[in-house]
């Protein structure tokens, strides 16, 4: 094999998967949505919070019973961390749903970009510090009544 054949080869092997990176960023997102550090999930794992780093950016890909783990620790169905995966990827929710046997739900409000801005992890964690039910409803309503209707 010709050397640029096998550092190519070499090169590719070396980095993360899309699907792993992508798998990662669902953790990232959810134990940030969650307002969890990655020292506190890795102490719930077991795990240094190099090891969640390495997850979370997809340069170590994440076992079967790793993920139901995570799953359990941040209390998301396993199909959460293949939502919106792109369809290059073999994303697509009727697709993926079919190869993973119909356990993919579909996750509401995890659909866009929205959830990843700053702004909207803030506004979730405030809401989540009221401590009242009552209050914290009476909030929701609030918002829901702002919004326009579709």
């Amino acid at each position: 094999m010709p050397s640029d054949q096998v550092a190519e080869r070499t090169e590719r092997e070396h980095r993360p998967s899309p699907i792993d990176v992508h798998v990662g960023s669902r953790v990232r997102l959810r134990r940030t949505l969650l307002g969890m550090s990655q020292e506190k999930l890795g102490e719930a794992l077991g795990l240094t919070f190099q090891q969640v780093q390495k997850y979370e950016r997809g340069v170590n890909r994440i076992g079967a019973s790793r993920l139901f783990d995570l799953a359990r620790v941040l209390d998301v169905p396993i199909g959460f961390f293949f939502d919106d995966m792109p369809d290059a990827m073999g994303g697509g929710t009727s697709a993926l749903r079919a190869r993973m046997g119909g356990f993919a739900e579909n996750q509401e409000g995890f659909e866009d970009d929205t959830l990843h801005k700053r702004e909207t992890l803030e506004l979730v964690r405030a809401y989540y510090r009221i401590t009242e039910p009552a209050v914290r409803k009476r909030v929701f309503d609030l918002i829901k009544s702002l919004a326009p209707t579709d």
